[in-house]
């Protein structure tokens, strides 16, 4: 038993490893071999922040997370092309991410490029937040 939860932690440390895109390819090909559909829209549990609260924990942040939180529908097109310039996703992943909306699009990034990202939406239609990690 103690073998198998050593072999799930890291499975674990393996997993939290990966890249968006490359956790993006792991669900397709999961989703191929079992047979099953991934919950769309599934929320993601998120550490809770210090103490201070937010605006405490953005100002001492140096990396942030950019989430896509909403795209208007005529805006769609230009914010997916946006998605696949942030992400080097392909036009179907893109698409999905977008329609999918609130979704991190990038994990993180330092503060100059996490504001360049959120411009880049921003100027496409599509409204973005960051997040300190």
């Amino acid at each position: 038993m103690a073998k198998q939860e050593a072999n799930i932690e890291t499975l674990v440390d393996t997993l939290s490893g990966l890249s968006v895109l490359d956790l993006s390819k792991l669900k397709k090909l999961l989703e191929e071999k079992w047979d099953v559909t991934a919950a769309a829209g599934a929320p993601v549990m998120m550490a809770a922040p210090a103490a201070g609260g937010d605006a405490e924990a953005a100002e001492e942040a140096t990396d942030f997370q950019v989430i896509l939180e909403e795209v208007p529908a005529d805006k769609k097109i230009a914010a997916i092309k946006v998605v696949r310039e942030v992400t080097g996703l392909g036009l179907k992943e893109a698409k999905e991410l977008v329609e999918g909306a609130p979704k991190a699009v990038k994990d993180s990034a330092p503060k100059a490029e996490a504001e360049e990202i959120k411009k880049k939406f921003t100027d496409a239609g599509a409204k973005v937040a960051l997040k300190g990690v």
